[in-house]
């Protein structure tokens, strides 16, 4: 586990300083291109994200970009906002929007990647680049960056694995996946499967609508329902917000003590059942080296500079083959390493995480 621990690290810095090194060449002036800004000029680039069910996007994603596009544009970028609160329709009509304030750049986190297409390609014909950012867009995109999120998924099962251990086939697990719209989602389901296939007794598994808790509280009731209070080993959960509904329900039936469950997004509830040992772990995604690959695309873009420095990967969506992309690598979050991670990144402060509550856990956990 330290040892994946040092790999992430080490290639989320190598990641963060390719960025930082990219920013070093001199922007050239405009081609004329539409949607591209000359040297001197404002840039405007929307931001359209698309929802605040996850703590993520609002705290983190929005104003580290806002800030690495004005380091970036060297004061010059100006961000117009939008979230599309998990509508795939308003989400659409805000690029429309962003289309008619003649941004020179669209960096997009679709709410559906197939639903969008149709979009990218409006932006495209007015002349607008296009930046997917976490979730890989259909449609004619310019550039992509996200985490690695075959990566991710293996963590999280090879973390349930570990928990487990030679238990790991006494029981049933149950798998709580993310939304069907989400294709980051489908990455996560398959490598998580690719860990725990074979290793472990799926009883029951979930695709769970629009990401949202509640959903996944259901889900769980009926998962209890059907294998038993008893007989449910652990739970695959994609993300924390999925973990901290499921945790509801297996505490709403009275199962103790609780089966490990995995995360996702470094979310405060989230390490704070860490803390207390209510959640097994989560994926810590270190957010500011990918706001800073979207922020640099986005401005090299609108400068009509080219991205072949930026980027470290290229990947195919279902629509573009090849597409330029930044992929930055998660970590595991344990009980053992919150230190190191997101209260050593100033993600957390200890006495956010530590109320008084959880002030024996903390203790315990050498939190002080």
């Amino acid at each position: 586990m330290n040892t994946h621990l040092g790999r992430a690290a080490a290639a989320v810095a190598a990641c963060a300083a390719t960025v930082s090194l990219a920013a070093c060449g001199g922007a050239d002036e405009s081609d004329g291109t539409p949607g591209r800004s000359a040297k001197g000029e404002t840039i405007k680039i929307g931001l359209l994200l698309p929802e605040d069910e996850t703590a993520r996007y609002e705290k983190f994603d929005k104003p580290l970009i806002e800030k690495e596009v004005r380091k970036f544009s060297r004061g010059k970028g100006e961000v117009l906002y939008a979230n599309a609160k998990q509508d795939p329709a308003v989400q659409s009509a805000q690029v429309e929007a962003m289309i008619v304030k003649k941004v020179n750049v669209l960096i997009i986190d679709p709410v559906d990647s197939k639903a969008i297409a149709g979009s990218v390609k409006k932006a495209k014909d007015a002349g607008i680049p296009v930046v997917a950012y976490d979730r890989l867009a259909e449609g004619p995109i310019d550039a992509y960056t996200s985490f690695d999120n075959h990566d991710i998924g293996t963590i999280q099962g090879k973390a349930l694995l570990e928990a487990l251990g030679d238990k790991a086939k006494s029981g049933q697990i149950v798998m709580m996946n993310g939304s069907v719209t989400d294709p980051n989602a489908r990455q996560f389901k398959q490598s998580a499967h690719s860990a725990l296939d074979g290793e472990v007794n799926i009883g029951k598994e979930y695709d769970t609508a629009d990401w949202k808790p509640e959903n996944a509280t259901a889900n769980m009731t009926a998962a209890i329902s059907a294998l038993g209070k008893g007989r449910i080993a652990g739970v695959y959960s994609a993300n924390d917000g999925l973990a901290g509904g499921i945790i509801a329900a297996l505490k709403a039936a009275g199962v103790s003590p609780l089966p490990p469950v995995t995360g996702q997004d470094a979310e405060l509830a989230a390490v704070q059942r860490i803390v207390t040992g209510e959640q097994l772990m989560t994926v810590y995604k270190p957010y500011a080296p990918e706001a800073a690959a979207a922020a640099e695309l986005a401005v090299a873009l609108a400068e009509g500079e080219k991205i072949d420095g930026i980027i470290n990967q290229v990947v195919d969506s279902p629509t573009t083959k090849r597409v330029p992309s930044v992929l930055v690598p998660g970590i595991e979050l344990n009980r053992r390493n919150i230190k190191t991670t997101v209260i050593q990144d100033e993600i957390y402060t200890v006495a956010e995480i530590c109320t008084d509550r959880l002030k024996a856990a903390c203790e315990e956990a050498d939190l002080k």
